[in-house]
């Protein structure tokens, strides 16, 4: 999927859209998506100014994204403005390498439970083949009235 068909899956916008390509989708099952980390980021001159990091919360976040696109395509319907996905719970979180402008960031996300509107997911975020970080994520989809 290329950035076009990503922007019908997600209500997210720049500077907050952070999927920028889909590179695999097993419907139900699993998406690997890929983030370019560039110097362009409107975070990295604050993280840190001399040595800029990619913020984890951004990296959990950016697996939420790519988690998100899966659920939405598995479910066959496009998000629209009565839809959101709100996280319900992030557990077992772990940065095992930091993220810097110039990698590439991997997000391979599976589903690991669906209930009604409750998906949980493992998701793993790596630079080729090491490991960044990885959690257990929770989300619900919610219809706004």
């Amino acid at each position: 999927m290329d950035i076009n068909e990503i922007l019908q899956y997600l209500p997210h916008r720049y500077p907050f859209l952070l999927v920028d390509r889909v590179l695999e989708i097993e419907l139900g099952k699993r998406i690997l998506a890929l983030k370019n980390v560039t110097m362009n980021e409107p975070f990295f001159p604050g993280h840190f100014p001399h040595h800029p990091v990619m913020p984890g919360v951004l990296i959990v976040e950016a697996l939420a994204q790519a988690a998100a696109v899966l659920s939405f395509k598995s479910m066959g319907i496009k998000p629209d403005d009565n839809s959101v996905v709100y996280f319900a719970g992030i557990d077992a979180v772990r940065f095992k390498r930091p993220v810097t402008p110039g990698d590439q960031l991997l997000l391979d996300v599976s589903i690991t439970q669906t209930k009604r509107n409750i998906y949980k997911y493992k998701a793993v975020a790596r630079i080729g083949e090491e490991v960044a970080t990885e959690a257990e994520l929770m989300c619900a989809l919610k219809t706004l009235s």
